[in-house]
């Protein structure tokens, strides 16, 4: 499992995944555990969505 999600894209899961997080705590609503997955991705860098189209934000190691 490589890592497919860059910098940039990372510090954009997180603070989107903070957001929604924070919306669904104020809204007391459980669609603010969706924001979960967005920090998730963010800390592994990883994304199963950008898997099967070889997609890759993260810097390459040539």
């Amino acid at each position: 499992m490589n890592a497919n999600v860059g910098k940039a894209d990372r510090i954009f899961r997180f603070v989107v995944g903070v957001v929604i997080v924070a919306a669904g705590i104020y809204s007391q609503s459980w669609w603010g555990a969706v924001g979960i997955i967005p920090l998730f991705t963010a800390a592994i860098r990883w994304c199963p969505l950008y898997a099967p189209f070889k997609i890759s934000t993260a810097k390459s190691e040539s």
